[in-house]
């Protein structure tokens, strides 16, 4: 068949007004199909935690529990984009059973575990005790090892012992007061888990 410079152009404009017209169609019904998705879910805007990227994202919420997530296309740091991460967002906490309602999350922990040295299994202690035995570490750990003066007779005030890791789970203002914390103890090893 040959194809002639008009008939091409015939051709290429009649395919591109079907399909303008085929895609007004569906854009009418998934409209449709958003508008009941909005009538039982009340949207929360917030910002991904997995890193210190920024994202916005918009959480579907039913009933106290989360039912859906998406990018927000009004954020101007993702602009309704989102990682892999963060598409899996909804999967931190919930995953959806058998017929389709959401159910906690059988993977996420919601207790504080503690395996004992040399030991093989995991028991879960309550979170009193898990605090507790977290405190009375780092202050043992900062006592023992807090240099009042360095080798030159200069005061410095600080230990090497211990790290402070910071976390893109957290707000700026959680990071910050942190922050204050780990240096009124003297650490000086601080580092922040987000790689940007």
């Amino acid at each position: 068949m040959k194809l002639s410079r008009r008939s091409f152009l015939k051709l290429t404009g009649t395919t591109a007004a079907t399909a303008t017209l085929v895609g007004a169609g569906f854009r009418k019904a998934s409209a449709s199909y958003e508008s009941t998705k909005l009538d039982y879910a009340r949207e929360v805007p917030t910002v991904c935690t997995f890193c210190g990227v920024g994202c916005g994202v918009i959480c579907q919420v039913k009933d106290g529990v989360i039912v859906g997530t998406e990018g927000d296309p009004d954020h101007p740091v993702n602009e309704g984009t989102l990682c892999s991460k963060g598409s899996a967002y909804y999967n931190i906490s919930y995953i959806f059973d058998e017929k389709g309602n959401a159910k906690p999350n059988p993977n996420r922990l919601t207790k504080p575990l503690y395996r004992e040295p040399n030991a093989h299994e995991w028991q879960e202690v309550d979170w009193d005790e898990a605090l507790d035995m977290i405190t009375r570490r780092i202050k043992d750990t900062r006592d023992e090892y807090f240099e009042e003066r360095n080798a030159n007779g200069d005061p410095v005030n600080r230990t090497n012992a211990l790290a402070w890791l910071g976390s893109a789970f957290c707000t700026d203002e959680e990071n910050y007061l942190f922050h204050k914390m780990a240096r009124s103890m003297g650490i000086i090893n601080m580092d922040h888990c987000a790689r940007l």
